[in-house]
Formats: structure tokens, C-alpha cells, sequence
């Protein structure tokens, strides 16, 4: 679930504040913010849409794909803000990029739920929700240092970073159990 809230809270500690990146930052009339909103929802459709598929062939590399490239957008964007062009590409691209690995996050905790599908469901769930409040207050811990509307952005690549080593971390140690598991000698019971 860690990996939801970081994840997740990246790409929404960012988003929180893209209005005022679009127009304080990118230099947008705000009466085309809601137009570059728009961008980032088709990119949503289509990074949930491409990521489920990517999903069931694996979840570990859409995770860790996934992850890397978010935060690879988010800085890219957090740097290049104050181009209209960048601005108007990472509108499509955070949104695809941020809703690629969302079908993943679900199929891995279902995988990892045991007998308890349901409560392993819901609280995946509230981890979303825990990382949407994360991360929109670490956006405005940057806001509030005089990072400018540009921090939230760093601060949400820096999250997706977190969430990407908690992957890579967590993969290694259950490849690791089950190499063992596998090599372990087994003993007669009597």
C-alpha cells in the first residue's frame, strides 16, 4: 500500500497545484486551464486503458516502468514549466503516465490479499486517498518555502522516486524468499 500512497501522491501533490503552475509558471490565460484539464484526463483514459493491459502481462515491470517514467515527466516538467509547449505535453503525458500504473497497484495487493480480498481492496483504496492528502501537503510544504508553484512538481517526482524504490525493494526481497523457499531441503514428516 506504501507504494499507492507514494505513487499515487506524486502524481497528485503535483496536480493539486497545476492550475497555478499553468498560469503563474507556464503563463496560460486561466481561461485555458480548463482545456489543459482536459489534456490530462484523455491522458488518464489512456494510461489506465494501455497500463491494465500492460498489467496483465506484467505488474512488477508496469510498476517500475511506470514509476520511472512519472518521475521522470514530473521533474522534466517541474524544469521546463515555463514553456506552453512542455506545459501542453505534460498535460498528456502526467495523466497518462500517472494512470498507467493504476491498474497495477490494484492487481498487487489482490495477489497479496490472501483470504481477505475485499478489505485488501478498500484499503488500497484509502491508500489513494492517504496519498492524494500527502501528497497535495508536501506541494504546499514547497509552496509555503518559496519554491514556487514548481515545487509541488519536484516534490511529487521525488515521492514517485519513493514509491519506485519500494517496488524495486519489495520484488527483490520476495524473489529472494522464494529462491530460498524453492532451494529449501525437505524433510520427511513422521
Amino acid at each position: 500500500m506504501a507504494i499507492t500512497v507514494f505513487g499515487f501522491g506524486g502524481l497528485f501533490g503535483a496536480f493539486t497545484y497545476m492550475a497555478f503552475t499553468l498560469t503563474d509558471v507556464s503563463g496560460f490565460p486561466s481561461v485555458a486551464v480548463p482545456w489543459l484539464l482536459v489534456l490530462f484526463g484523455i491522458g488518464m483514459f489512456a494510461g489506465n486503458l494501455l497500463g491494465g493491459r500492460a498489467a496483465d502481462r506484467s505488474i512488477h515491470r508496469t510498476l517500475a516502468g511506470g514509476l520511472a517514467a512519472l518521475a521522470a515527466a514530473l521533474a522534466l516538467f517541474g524544469a521546463a514549466a515555463g514553456s506552453r509547449p512542455a506545459a501542453v505535453a505534460a498535460m498528456l503525458g502526467l495523466g497518462a503516465l500517472g494512470f498507467l500504473p493504476a491498474a497495477a497497484y490494484q492487481m498487487r495487493i489482490m495477489q497479496r490479499a490472501g483470504r481477505a480480498p475485499t478489505l485488501a481492496s478498500g484499503a488500497n483504496i484509502a491508500a489513494f486517498n492517504v496519498g492524494n492528502a500527502l501528497g497535495a501537503w508536501l506541494g504546499g510544504l514547497t509552496i509555503d518555502a518559496d519554491l514556487g508553484y514548481t515545487g509541488p512538481i519536484f516534490a511529487g517526482a521525488a515521492m514517485t522516486v519513493v514509491a519506485l524504490g519500494i517496488v524495486l525493494v519489495a520484488d527483490r526481497r520476495a524473489a529472494a524468499r522464494a529462491s530460498a523457499s524453492a532451494t529449501a531441503p525437505v524433510t520427511p514428516s513422521g
